[in-house]
């Protein structure tokens, strides 16, 4: 090549000077930076139009309502149960006031003795006059005998006293037991399953934890009774965990020195409501 054109002459041309251009390698050597350039600005592009689409998303996406809350987890709780001072029993009934025997009619038996007729002090009582009275030691008046039976002497020597009868109580209702009594299946999956958590939502609680108190009784058949809230944290959530007990059916008695017992049973209930 002339030296001339050298200096004016591409560095493909140079590099391709005697060999053969139109074989291949030539025309895509010579494309190469038109081909870089549309391959980044179509790379820039998609780029640009995933952001714009990221953007639009943004925009179109509807307000949270920072008001609404949800309830995200029921926390079932064990605590200890304080055993409250029993009643001292009640004393028993006077005994009743018995009024006195009638006094019957005697007449005093004197041994016979022989004696002069001026030493006899006083005859005996005449045959008829025994026929309607007792003989005694003494004589007394009183009503005639008309076959009144004197009642026997008492076993308390005639003090009046009566035997109490035992009064049947109520069977006692244990706060402490060394077995509690408990749910014949998964209590906390009962609990979860039935308790609406919408309830406090519906009642306006705000976000926070709340732990209410529920109590009741189990007796010795296994029956749910006397159930009520010990807390007043409100929002419905005590009404909502009574109503759920009261239809959890039959449980298995709490145990005392080996024999089942009517016992008291305190289940806290925890509520934990938070932004939506």
């Amino acid at each position: 090549m002339d030296a001339n054109k050298i200096l004016s002459t591409d560095f493909l041309d140079l590099l391709f000077e005697g060999r053969n251009k139109s074989y291949g390698a030539y025309e895509l050597r010579r494309g190469y930076n038109k081909r870089l350039w549309i391959a980044i600005g179509g790379t820039a592009l998609g780029f640009a139009l995933i952001a714009g689409g990221i953007f639009l998303k943004s925009q179109m996406t509807p307000a949270v309502d920072e008001d609404a809350v949800k309830i995200n987890e029921v926390t079932i709780q064990q605590i200890e149960q304080e055993k409250p001072e029993e009643p001292p029993p009640p004393p028993p009934p006077p005994p009743p006031k018995q009024a006195p025997p009638p006094k019957i009619e005697m007449k005093a038996f004197t041994p016979p003795k022989i004696v002069k007729d001026e030493e006899v002090k006083e005859p005996p009582p005449a045959v008829e006059e025994l026929k309607e009275t007792k003989i005694g030691t003494i004589s007394q008046e009183g009503i005639k005998d008309i076959g009144i039976v004197t009642p026997p002497a008492a076993a308390d020597g005639g003090k009046g006293l009566v035997e109490a009868k035992p009064v049947e109580k109520e069977p006692e209702v244990f706060t402490k037991v060394e077995v509690d009594a408990k749910y014949p299946g998964n209590w906390r999956s009962f609990l979860e399953r039935n308790l609406d958590g919408q309830v406090a939502v519906d009642n306006g609680a705000s976000p926070g934890t709340y732990t209410v108190i529920i109590q009741f009784i189990v007796d010795v058949a296994g029956n749910v009774s006397d159930v009520k809230a010990l807390t007043s944290v409100g929002f419905g959530m005590e009404q909502e965990a009574t109503r759920v007990i009261k239809k959890s059916g039959k449980w298995n008695p709490a145990i005392q020195n080996g024999r089942e017992v009517k016992a008291y049973r305190k289940q806290p209930i925890t509520f934990q409501v938070t932004d939506q």
